[in-house]
């Protein structure tokens, strides 16, 4: 709530909050959200809005420019705190102080401190949380709800202390200071309008503390001037004008407010003057005064004001005609800035004037009239002036001190129950440890019994592992001798069948009968190859078998030898390689086998018309290949067996190829013998199998 000359000055205040509220709330981190186009905005393009909202305004249409905010804000998402805060802010002021709506703006108050829902906020935006408090008081303060209004203040001035806000401060001392020149209390006005002062001489030069520090200049004038004490009064007002002169340049673009500020300071400037007896002086200044605040949309109500100071001196100096003149001017204004303060001098001004004019009976009824307003406006400040502010924040801060002290008595009741309790676990653990101790003789004679059987069952276990390796070796043994004899004869068949499904007097019975048999060989010589490979991957073969191989060609030329294959399913290999070779010491028959083993699964178990992705990468010092698909996926159930020696964890091709389950098992080995790793990420839209590889 801003007050200016003898009244609230709603032109001035919506400038000063809607202006100036974006230069001291710092918008450092705007948003980046998409607007009904879907297209990603940038802070600039918000503070454009802005811009063009406040320029609306100053245009005369404070109503299209809410109108505007409302539809530009419809475009934007993900709306951060100081957003939202500035956009019920703007909200506030103009159902506050444009539309007279105290219920709406409490609303927008009501939301603004719901912003601050979380104790990080409250610490980082504390002028924004501050300020809300004190909207919120304003409101109250007005629907004459003064113990909540102070409450509200005071809770502002809290948290301005507790994060040394100067710029909070201000606030609170400002209102406080208009309280007290509501209540009359002009000396206690004027030292809260001084101690306003030197709080926003440091808060950053913004154009909202720019007018917030020329407005307190001009109060503490006013304060002056209320107490007869005229010399001081004018210091205040011309260190006013003369700092407005000097923002002139830096705020160039607000010339008009600038000149409304000047104006109210002449109008109070006047009443020095009046008293004075200098009336040329104070016509002068009344005048020029009026003739900037009649202007539509500047402050109308501090010209009517002005223009009843005028009219008292017209009737001063007996000016009948110039005097009549101007009251039937400001009667029209009436019906559009409602004013009771004036209304009521107006009709005394009236009311004088046809007396003067010998008219009694006219002058009893503006009598009446002024005698009705001047009640009226008597009464709405009786329960304020009845009331002791001081006193009431007094209170209030006695209050916040005995909840502190509460809060500090029920700190140090806890910490003592933590510190009893501390003891108290202190003392059990000495006690557990001393019978401990005692026991320790009798664990140790046990422990050393233990330790022989231990060691007994150590012995027994590496004798049985012994047997099981050589049991293992004689079991590869045995299947390398079967495998190896079985793969001639069934190699054989294989080629006979072969040669026989190329003949064409077979029967069609006949034809699918060998087919048949030639794919059951091949599949069998296929799974003897396999468990040869098992048998056969001894580590000592394998470090034997090393040697420096460029790995992006190794990968490229598996993946060539197989694209046949993919073709057959209408699939795709695509290989995403190195942009620098690196070789590694590996066996390249072993690791060519790997990755060829790899791809081939991929498309046997990937579906037609798709692509498998092939990428080799370095990471951390070690090469990473990645084989992707888009097949059936491993299940979950499976995903911890699918690397085992003849798993049960197989399943048939997505167009019926057969699988043994030993080719991932000789994956495992090769990459365990080559110190890698190798693992594989599944879902319902494929599988990726990685393996890792050092590089030495």
């Amino acid at each position: 709530m801003l007050f200016t000359k003898n009244g609230s000055s709603i032109k001035r205040v919506f400038k000063l909050i809607v202006k100036g509220i974006g230069l001291l709330i710092l918008i450092a981190n705007f948003f980046s959200c998409n607007n009904s186009d879907s297209t990603h905005t940038s802070s600039a393009d918000y503070s454009r809005v802005l811009d063009s909202a406040s320029r609306t305004y100053d245009g005369g249409d404070p109503q299209k420019a809410m109108r505007y905010l409302a539809l530009t804000k419809n475009k934007y998402r993900d709306v951060d705190l100081h957003q939202w805060f500035l956009y019920f802010t703007y909200h506030f002021n103009y159902y506050y102080f444009i539309q007279a709506d105290h219920d709406t703006a409490m609303l927008y108050a009501d939301s603004m401190l719901n912003l601050f829902d979380t104790p990080e906020k409250k610490l980082k935006y504390t002028s924004e949380y501050g300020l809300a408090h004190f909207y919120k008081g304003d409101v109250l303060f007005d629907e004459n709800k003064y113990d909540e209004a102070y409450q509200y203040y005071y809770q502002g001035r809290l948290i301005a202390s507790n994060n040394v806000d100067d710029c909070t401060y201000s606030d609170y001392d400002y209102r406080l200071g208009m309280i007290m020149y509501k209540q009359e209390h002009y000396k206690a006005g004027a030292t809260y309008f001084k101690m306003g002062s030197a709080q926003v001489n440091k808060c950053d030069m913004t154009f909202r503390s720019f007018l917030r520090r020329q407005e307190l200049y001009n109060n503490t004038g006013l304060c002056y001037s209320k107490q007869d004490m005229g010399d001081s009064a004018l210091i205040y007002f011309n260190i006013g004008l003369k700092f407005i002169d000097s923002a002139g340049a830096r705020f160039a673009g607000n010339a008009n407010d600038l000149a409304v500020d000047r104006a109210v300071i002449y109008g109070n400037e006047a009443n020095i003057y009046v008293k004075r007896n200098n009336y040329p002086v104070a016509e002068s200044l009344l005048k020029k005064s009026i003739a900037t605040n009649l202007i539509r949309y500047n402050d109308n109500r501090d010209a009517q004001l002005s223009e009843m100071k005028l009219a008292h001196l017209y009737m001063l100096q007996n000016k009948s005609d110039s005097l009549i003149q101007l009251l039937q001017a400001v009667k029209l204004q009436f019906d559009s800035v409602k004013n009771t303060v004036a209304e009521a001098d107006w009709s005394l001004l009236m009311a004088k004037y046809y007396i003067g004019q010998k008219q009694p009976k006219i002058a009893f009824g503006y009598m009446i009239k002024h005698d009705a307003l001047k009640d009226s406006v008597a009464e709405g400040n009786k329960q304020l002036k009845e009331a002791d502010i001081n006193q009431q924040m007094d209170a209030l801060k006695k209050n916040y001190e005995f909840k502190q002290l509460k809060k500090n008595n029920q700190q140090q009741h806890y910490y003592l129950d933590i510190a009893i309790v501390l003891g108290l676990m202190l003392f059990i653990i000495i006690s557990l440890i001393f019978l401990n101790w005692q026991k320790s003789k009798e664990n140790v004679n046990i422990l050393g019994g233990l330790n022989k059987q231990i060691n007994d069952q150590n012995r027994n276990l590496e004798q049985a592992l012994d047997q099981l390796k050589l049991n293992s070796e004689e079991k590869d043994r045995i299947l390398r001798t079967v495998a190896h004899d079985l793969r001639t004869p069934v190699g054989g068949i294989a080629a006979l069948t072969g040669l026989m499904a190329e003949e064409s007097e077979y029967t069609a019975e006949q034809k699918e009968l060998i087919s048949l048999i030639k794919e059951t060989s091949n599949n069998s010589l296929e799974l003897i190859n396999e468990i040869l490979e098992v048998t056969d991957n001894s580590q000592a073969k394998t470090q034997k078998e090393k040697e420096p191989v460029e790995i992006n060609s190794l990968v490229s030329k598996s993946a060539e030898l197989l694209r046949f294959k993919a073709s057959e399913k209408s699939q795709q290999i695509i290989l995403h390689l190195m942009d620098k070779p690196i070789e590694l010491l590996i066996s390249r028959e072993k690791i060519w086998r790997v990755i060829s083993n790899l791809i081939s699964n991929a498309v046997k178990f990937s579906y037609k018309n798709t692509l498998i992705n092939v990428t080799v990468s370095n990471e951390d010092g070690n090469i990473i290949i990645a084989v992707a698909d888009k097949g059936i996926g491993v299940p979950d159930n499976m995903k911890d067996k699918i690397f085992n020696t003849f798993t049960d964890a197989k399943r048939p091709g997505t167009a019926g190829e057969q699988s043994f389950g030993l080719g991932l098992s000789i994956c495992y080995q090769i990459i365990q013998n080559h110190d890698g790793k190798i693992w594989l990420e599944s879902s319902g839209d494929g599988t990726t199998f990685y393996v890792s590889l050092p590089v030495t």
